[in-house]
């Protein structure tokens, strides 16, 4: 039986979901935080093996031959993925296990552990405040911008198959909701062993 669980969080580029998920594992323990691969450059205060792990696309691409992915996708003409192993791993070691993924690998995860899911959606109250944060991006072009508007917009249409959604306008705010969740997790029922707990309670 998964002894762990896993927490699913999406959301736009500027949403402040990275911000989020680095206080939340700074004032929780017992948190796994998965750390996709992509054949992306790394960019300037981006560390290998902390942000993401760099790798070739032909190293990509073999993985995805040998089904070393749980998910996968092409984005932005770079592909993202996370390795199976070790997710396996810390859900076994009864970890609390942290995806920052977009919506189609968010499906994808769902498909295949159908239970100890929660996901989490964050986003800005709308498409212009998330603009505004994005064009305080000095590494964002034009291009960018406009391209990552366009992926927010679709994603939004998908928000309600998350378990909660969390409107970023106050930081502070935010993070409450998200660590309540995080908390609530550990209480679910669909995420019990419930022999173990009846058997202990009756006998």
């Amino acid at each position: 039986m998964q002894k762990g669980q896993i927490l699913v969080i999406s959301g736009p580029s500027g949403s402040g979901k990275s911000t989020l998920i680095e206080k939340l594992m700074k004032n929780q323990s017992n948190i796994y935080f998965s750390i996709s691969s992509t054949t992306r450059d790394i960019r300037d205060g981006e560390k290998d093996g902390v942000n993401y792990h760099y790798i070739s696309c032909d190293e990509f691409k073999k993985g995805i031959e040998n089904n070393e992915f749980l998910e996968w996708a092409l984005v932005h003409e770079n592909y993202y993925g996370t390795s199976l192993k070790p997710v396996l791993n810390a859900l076994n070691d009864g970890k609390m296990v942290v995806f920052d993924i977009d919506v189609q690998g968010f499906k994808i995860v769902k498909s295949k552990f159908t239970k100890g899911l929660t996901s989490v959606f964050i986003t800005t109250k709308d498409k212009k405040e998330l603009k505004q944060r994005l064009e305080l991006r000095s590494k964002n072009t034009l291009s960018d911008i406009n391209h990552r508007i366009i992926n927010a917009t679709n994603e939004i249409m998908c928000i309600n198959e998350y378990d909660y959604l969390i409107i970023n306008d106050d930081l502070s705010e935010a993070y409450k909701a998200l660590e309540s969740i995080f908390i609530a997790m550990k209480f679910k029922t669909s995420n019990l062993d419930f022999k173990s707990i009846i058997n202990n309670w009756v006998y």
